[in-house]
């Protein structure tokens, strides 16, 4: 049912001469990723569920809007995050890591009893500290970048992402990051 109205949305906006489709779908959350051009219809009308606008051309900004507004701004990009109906508990943190977040140089811009949203900067040559994910996280990285993610067990993967870029990362995870090139900082939104 879930992935039939994300289907009829895109094929209705398609039918309008606009191509939007989503980027992520899943139980969770349906993330759209919507730029608006001056004097056109939005490409994504209205959605179905209550969601956070994360915008691209503001950085550092993000705005919680409820079924039915218009998500984003006229000429402007916008990752839309709706937030289904699927609340799932944080997992105990049993590992004996600090949580994700809070964390040094993250900035909380949101917190509701369904998602906090943060901002984050990773630093050259500062890798974060060796956390836990209690929480599933959609992600929008704001710059590209490059990232070294390391499991407790030392073992390393590079991950490249393109600037509007967007990812779900299930809870569970225990990592630490490293900035391996150029800067890197990115919009997270914690699902509860």
């Amino acid at each position: 049912m879930l992935k039939t109205t994300a289907f009829l949305l895109a094929f209705c906006i398609a039918a309008a001469g606009q191509t939007v489709k989503p980027i992520i779908d899943n139980e969770r959350v349906t993330v759209w990723d919507v730029t608006w051009a001056k004097g056109q219809p939005n490409p994504l009308p209205r959605t179905d569920h209550d969601f956070v606008a994360v915008s691209l051309t503001k950085r550092g900004t993000a705005v919680f809007k409820h079924k039915g507004e218009t998500p984003g701004e006229e000429g402007a990009r916008t990752v839309v995050i709706e937030l289904k109906d699927h609340p799932v508990a944080p997992i105990e943190n049993k590992s004996g890591y600090p949580l994700a977040f809070p964390r040094p140089h993250v900035k909380k811009l949101m917190d509701t009893a369904r998602f906090t949203v943060w901002s984050y900067r990773w630093n050259p040559g500062e890798p974060t500290p060796m956390h836990f994910h209690d929480k599933d996280v959609v992600v929008v990285y704001m710059e590209d970048t490059a990232l070294r993610s390391t499991t407790p067990d030392g073992k390393s993967v590079v991950n490249e992402y393109k600037s509007g870029e967007a990812r779900f990362n299930r809870s569970g995870r225990i990592h630490s990051e490293l900035l391996m090139r150029g800067t890197g900082s990115a919009m997270i939104t914690e699902l509860k």
